[in-house]
């Protein structure tokens, strides 16, 4: 009896694993789930604008997007405001969007409120595309479209955001294309935005 039970001992612990991943794991129905409403482009995402409204991001279906977490008191801000300016003014027109979302996590270099941070940047930096809701791009509080974008375009060696001024490029179908790095001049990203413009 005795030795009985110590030969199946085996199937005993194999059918407790069993059970366990069983009950801990999702299912291959639920992971299917889980995949099918996991976010597929940015057009799934919903953002607010400076003043707190809502943007379903699908209102840009169609546009091609460039995506930048922004701010008012970094040494890039003076340059790639004036860039992306020089980008806008010229391909807006052809179905460019730019998307600036305002962060004070890098330097504390974004320290105004909404209100102050849209008088800067309409005022001092003369900007005319969209700014949005001031929000985290890393951390338990990151804004989801920035865990998305982090996720589809990974960066060197980590995928968080390192600075201000990182920028991703997204096509007309809401599908991440590429990440520049905050050095990365704007007008360098030029020809990259020429070409998604250009594709059907």
């Amino acid at each position: 009896m005795l030795f009985s039970k110590l030969t199946n001992w085996p199937s005993l612990l194999f059918l407790g694993f069993a059970f366990f991943f069983l009950y801990t794991y999702p299912t291959l129905s639920s992971v299917k789930k889980m995949a099918a409403e996991s976010p597929k482009s940015v057009h799934n995402f919903t953002v607010k604008d400076i003043r707190g409204n809502d943007v379903p991001l699908s209102n840009y279906n169609g546009k091609v997007l460039l995506i930048v977490n922004v701010a008012s008191k970094c040494g890039l801000t003076q340059s790639n405001y004036k860039e992306l300016n020089v980008l806008y003014q010229k391909y807006k027109d052809q179905g460019l969007e730019i998307l600036a979302f305002p962060c004070n996590q890098f330097g504390k270099q974004e320290p105004g409120d909404n209100e102050e941070i849209q008088e800067t940047v309409c005022t001092m930096f003369k900007a005319e595309f969209p700014i949005f809701d001031k929000i985290d791009v890393n951390g338990k509080n990151a804004a989801p479209l920035f865990n998305f974008l982090k996720a589809e375009k990974g960066g060197l060696f980590v995928d968080g955001i390192k600075w201000n001024f990182t920028k991703f490029l997204i096509n007309k179908e809401g599908k991440v294309v590429e990440r520049y790095a905050p050095i990365t001049s704007p007008l360098k990203i030029e020809k990259d935005i020429k070409n998604l413009l250009g594709s059907s």
